[in-house]
Parts: structure tokens; sequence; C-alpha cells
């Protein structure tokens, strides 16, 4: 039976720590694996990301260009005619967060795929023209939003 104060890491397991500058013996004594001389070897010889020794960094050469509105994009969650097909009577955001099919809080945009065989009354904030004949075709009716 082992005691708590038995407990030992397995052989390996553990690694020693890289003691440098400790003399030639150490074989990491002398430069402390720095090397010869320059920045690097230095106590301070961290520069920055980018940093390339007082010249124009490459960010700063090339021009900039472009524009992105991504913050700002508006994100529909999709939804199927043939999903649809799995419900009855009204369908609104909350029911479809319900089957977890949307995330809560997002925009909704009823897609064609598939037919639809039962009358509905789908309330979404976009429709494609086919998903919106559709539903009508089969006697239900299409909310906006």
């Amino acid at each position: 039976m082992n005691l708590l104060s038995q407990l030992k890491p397995y052989s390996g397991s553990k690694k020693a720590k890289k003691r440098l500058g400790r003399g030639k013996g150490s074989g990491k004594g002398g430069t402390s694996t720095r090397g010869h001389k320059g920045q690097r070897a230095r106590k301070s010889g961290n520069a920055p990301a980018g940093f390339e020794g007082g010249a124009m960094p490459l960010a700063r050469r090339l021009p900039k260009y472009g524009f992105t509105n991504a913050p700002f994009k508006v994100v529909y969650e999709i939804v199927n005619l043939s999903q649809l097909n799995h419900l009855s009577g009204e369908v609104t955001p909350e029911v479809l967060v319900q089957k977890a099919w949307i995330k809560k809080n997002r925009k909704i945009k009823i897609l064609g795929q598939g037919k639809l065989s039962k009358k509905l009354q789908v309330k979404a904030h976009k429709f494609s023209k086919k998903a919106k004949e559709e539903i009508e075709k089969a006697g239900g009716q299409v909310h906006i939003l």
C-alpha cells in the first residue's frame, strides 16, 4: 500500500532546470547559450516584435490598402423549408431557438431548399423569393420582422 508521503514522480517525467553561467563544467558557462556579442547577447537584448535593427520595418514600408466593414456586417442564421416541415402553426425566432436550430438574438433568413407541405405562419427577418412563394403556395403567411 502506498502512502501519500511515499509518492514520487515517474522517472524521467521531471526535467532539471537549465543552470546557466555556472562555469565551464556545466556545459553552459561562458556565454550562457547566448552566443558572442550582439544585441541578443546583452542583458536587455529583447527587441520588440517586428523590430529590424533600426531599419524601417516591413509593415511600415508596405502601403496600406483595403477597407473592411466586418464589425457591422449583418449575419443571418439560415433555416430551410425542409426544416420547417417538422413544425406546425406559427414559426417564430423563439420557436427556432427552442429547437436549437439557431442561436439566441440572431437574425433569420428562410431559404427555399426542400418542399413545404404544411400551412405555416412564418416570422423571420428575411426570405428568399422561392421560400416566400412556397410558403404562400402551401397556404401559409410570411411576416417580415
